[in-house]
């Protein structure tokens, strides 16, 4: 190594009240995204031979899954604005 690493300790990417604020922003669109791709994903599996997925069933699906997908975003945008910031 050449020895250009940093010896000072890095801040927390972003604030964690600005953090929540991100999660709850993020979440609409997740959950929209998540069901839509359930939705799709009924249509793929109903071409196989399995039942298919109602648009209903597919978003009340979406809203707990729905959690893992915004957690997931708003780490990676949390990490994007570390990095625009720095």
């Amino acid at each position: 190594m050449s020895g250009t690493r940093s010896l000072s300790k890095t801040a927390p990417a972003i604030d964690p009240r600005r953090m929540w604020r991100l999660r709850l922003w993020i979440w609409p669109f997740a959950t929209g995204a998540v069901a839509i791709n359930l939705f799709l994903l009924g249509l793929i599996l109903h071409s196989v031979g399995f039942a298919n997925i109602a648009p209903v069933s597919a978003l009340v699906w979406s809203l707990p899954l729905g959690l893992p997908a915004t957690l997931a975003a708003a780490r990676w945008i949390g990490g994007l604005i570390a990095e625009a910031e720095r």
